[in-house]
Formats: C-alpha cells, structure tokens, sequence
C-alpha cells in the first residue's frame, strides 16, 4: 500500500494504490490523520483510483476519515473506484454516508 497526499487551497487529496487490507489500513490511517491534523482541510478527497483490492477494512478507515473530517468541519468524499472496491462500498451501505465522485471533478 502507498499513500500519497496533496494539499491545496483548503483540499486535501490522498490517493491510495496498491492492495487495502486490515494491515494497510492501520497505517493508511495514521498517514491520513497526520496530513489531516497537519493542514486541517476544508475538503478530503479519498482518491482509489490506484487501489487494486479494498476489504472490509476499507469500509473502517473511510468511515474514520469521516468522523476525523467533521471534528475539524471539513467534509470527505472518495473518487475513482474500481469495480471491486466499489462492490465492496455497495454492499457497506456507506454510500448513503460518503460523496462518491466521478473522475475529474
């Protein structure tokens, strides 16, 4: 698992790439709120569009992500999700939660 993030103007983006299992999202989500508490953004943008395999796991660290965002009054959405991470947000219920956007925007 990889991380990368991005800040600019109040938007923080981090793109996941790589397989997000149980181990990878402990770690994922320290990285996370480091850069969170780090720029304290206005906007989280969780990017997958590198991400190969998302597990349950995933679910736990966009819902963490989540309530992190709103303890600074920020707002999350995740972006480009492959198929089967996307199979996975399905079948969570967490869409009626979290933003899905579309590539580009």
């Amino acid at each position: 698992m990889n991380i990368s993030g991005d800040y600019r103007e109040g938007k923080l983006t981090i793109v996941l790439s790589g397989e997000l299992d149980h181990h990878a999202a402990r770690r994922a989500m320290r990285e996370i709120e480091t850069q969170i508490d780090t720029y304290l953004p206005r906007e989280c943008v969780l990017d997958f569009i590198k991400l190969q395999f998302m597990d349950s796991s995933g679910i736990a660290l966009i819902l963490k992500t989540y309530k992190r965002m709103k303890e600074v009054e920020g707002n999350l959405s995740v972006k480009n999700v492959p198929p089967q991470p996307m199979r996975v947000l399905d079948a969570s219920g967490i869409l009626r939660l979290i933003k899905i956007r579309e590539a580009g925007k």
